[in-house]
C-alpha cells in the first residue's frame, strides 16, 4: 500500500467530514477511491480533489458545479480548469459581497431593535 494512500476513516477525520458525506462524494463521482475488498483508500489526486471541494464548499459552490469544474481538468487539463474558474468565481465573489451586504445590514437593523427594546424596558 502506497504510504500516500488515506484510509476512509484517515479521510474522514482529515477533512472532518461523516462517513457519509465521504460516501456520498464518491457515489456522485467526486472522488474515485481505490478499492481493496471492502476497503478505500485515497490516493493523492483524490485528496487534492477534496480540497478543492472543501473550499468550493466553504465559497458557496454547489456540488454539482464543483463535479463539473473538476470534470473540465480531468478532460482538458489544469490550464483550461483555471480559465473556467475565474470567471466562476468572479461570479461567486459578487454573489458573497451582496450577501455580506445584506447581513452587515440585518446586523444594524437588529442591534438597533436591541437597543429600542432594551431603553422601553427600562423606561418601564
Amino acid at each position: 500500500m502506497d504510504k500516500e494512500q488515506l484510509s476512509f476513516k484517515e479521510m474522514c477525520a482529515h477533512f472532518e467530514v461523516t462517513p457519509r458525506t465521504l460516501r456520498y462524494y464518491e457515489y456522485i463521482e467526486l472522488l474515485q477511491p481505490e478499492r481493496d475488498g471492502r476497503s478505500r483508500f485515497y490516493n493523492s489526486r483524490d485528496v487534492a480533489r477534496m480540497t478543492l471541494i472543501m473550499r468550493g464548499r466553504r465559497f458557496g459552490f454547489s456540488l454539482e458545479e464543483l463535479r463539473q469544474w473538476l470534470m473540465i481538468y480531468d478532460k482538458e487539463g489544469n490550464e483550461a480548469q483555471m480559465q473556467a474558474w475565474v470567471p466562476i468565481a468572479q461570479g461567486k465573489l459578487v454573489e458573497l459581497q451582496k450577501q455580506q451586504k445584506e447581513i452587515s445590514e440585518a446586523v444594524l437593523d437588529l442591534s438597533e431593535m436591541i437597543d429600542s427594546v432594551s431603553s422601553d424596558l427600562n423606561q418601564s
